[in-house]
């Protein structure tokens, strides 16, 4: 579990984040939602620790982050796993040696353990096969199974999901939430996704937080977040056609 209590942060004069209050669970895809400007991006990164807040504290467990030296903040680091919105693969490393990288890294392991559980992490994201090809060389698609694989391959406790479908078709961004969603569920991760694909957070979204001005503006599950009655969260919501289709069918009932 993430806990946040009563984060504030200001840059300059503007203060981006106003006491945020948050609870993210584990087994659960937890979702932060709200327009570009929102606090989506601080917040996150206050939760990971590559901003400090100015008020407040995040706990992860039952342990204060904030209040933790640097060395104890990157061994709680260490439990978790990224996936970037772009992916962030590493070009002149196959698709193997990508998902290895934190083992390497951070990892104990000796060569043919990296190698056996990289293998498992491409095998649950169904791209057995594609070890030895280069990033270039596979679709959007396979690249962010591909940066999904790589992490979760060091079995982390919370994982950090940006835009997760980000310039993907349709198709494999269902693709993509069916896979967060069983290894949220299959690993028991505290997972938190940050997102402005509305398709998403109503198929997968257990937990969602909407940031609006700095503020936590609703928090709520898939099925009541059509039926707010938050005004800017209706806004967001609905901004889509499809979206007002569906607002438009759930009034003529």
């Amino acid at each position: 579990m993430i806990r946040v209590d009563g984060v504030v942060k200001t840059f300059g004069d503007k203060t981006v984040l106003h006491g945020i209050d948050a609870a993210f669970d584990p087994g659960q895809v937890n979702f932060i939602i709200g327009r570009s400007g929102s606090g989506k991006s601080v917040l996150t990164k206050c939760i990971v620790g590559l901003i400090e807040a100015d008020e407040g504290a995040v706990w992860y467990s039952e342990e204060d982050f904030t209040a933790m030296t640097r060395k104890e903040q990157e061994q709680v680091r260490l439990q978790i796993g990224m996936l970037f919105q772009g992916g962030a693969l590493f070009d002149s490393l196959t698709v193997l040696e990508n998902v290895e990288f934190p083992l390497r890294m951070f990892g104990s392991m000796d060569a043919a353990e990296r190698r056996e559980r990289a293998m498992e992490c491409l095998r649950r994201v169904e791209l057995e096969g594609a070890e030895h090809r280069f990033p270039a060389e596979v679709s959007g698609g396979m690249q962010k199974r591909v940066a999904l694989a790589r992490a979760i391959v060091g079995r982390p406790k919370y994982l950090f999901c940006d835009e997760p479908n980000s310039g993907l078709d349709p198709q494999t961004a269902i693709v993509i939430d069916n896979l967060i969603r069983e290894l949220t569920q299959e690993y028991a991760t505290t997972t938190v996704v940050i997102s402005h694909d509305m398709n998403s957070v109503i198929e997968i979204g257990d937990n969602i937080h909407f940031l609006h001005e700095g503020q936590v503006a609703w928090r709520g599950d898939r099925k009541g977040i059509l039926s707010s009655g938050v005004e800017e969260l209706d806004n967001f919501v609905y901004a889509s056609d499809l979206m007002r289709d569906i607002r438009k069918k759930l009034r003529g009932k």
